[in-house]
């Protein structure tokens, strides 16, 4: 499997300036946390992982932290991107801001289309809770790429299946560490991770 950290789809980026929204404070305050447990940063290749994501009002669109900017303390507006168009099977999006989007901007597309009620996302990595998650059976299949079309196609086929609905936190089986929480703003979305992590650490 490829764990290159790269964008894999076709993206269609329109260079603009993104206004200041809402959640804007509340990503930088979340990713700092994030950044302090290790669960987003860079890797021993330089290759930066983890993203925060949330949705734009109640339309298919929604801000997502750039395509490598995991090791950055804070960021600027200019480090985000607006989603506003997708297609799983033509793996493809469209995006504006100063940056393109995130290399796991399908799977937070596929999270917002399964769960109305999720307002944020954060894919982040954790060994933990990944091994945890896939204990449980709360994981996609070991076969499925991160970042394709084929991972949204599978988080769709994850929500549909599910036997814990109440659940908002999976592992990506075919992506090491790769966990992904959701929830009706960052920090819910942030609290699930860290309960997962202190049953993880005492199971």
């Amino acid at each position: 499997m490829s764990e290159t950290g790269v964008v894999k789809f076709r993206c269609e980026h329109v260079a603009a300036e993104i206004a200041a929204f809402p959640d804007f404070d509340a990503i930088n305050v979340c990713r700092r946390k994030l950044l302090q447990l290790g669960m987003i940063g860079v890797d021993a290749h330089g290759i930066g992982y983890g993203n925060v994501s949330v949705r734009a009002g109640d339309a298919h669109e929604f801000y997502i932290t750039g395509s490598g900017t995991g090791g950055c303390t804070e960021l600027s507006l200019k480090q985000f991107a607006k989603v506003t168009a997708y297609d799983f099977q033509r793996n493809w999006l469209r995006c504006t801001g100063g940056t393109i989007a995130s290399s796991e901007s399908l799977t937070h597309a596929a999270v917002y289309e399964s769960e109305p009620r999720a307002c944020a996302v954060i894919h982040c990595h954790d060994g933990a809770i990944w091994a945890h998650l896939l204990q449980r059976g709360l994981a996609t299949l070991p076969q499925v790429e991160y970042g394709t079309p084929e991972m949204a196609f599978e988080v769709q086929r994850l929500f549909r299946e599910a036997t814990e609905p109440k659940q908002q936190i999976f592992a990506m089986a075919g992506h090491v560490d790769g966990v992904v929480a959701f929830g009706h703003d960052v920090e819910e979305a942030f609290q699930m991770l860290t309960r997962e992590h202190a049953h993880a650490r005492s199971s």
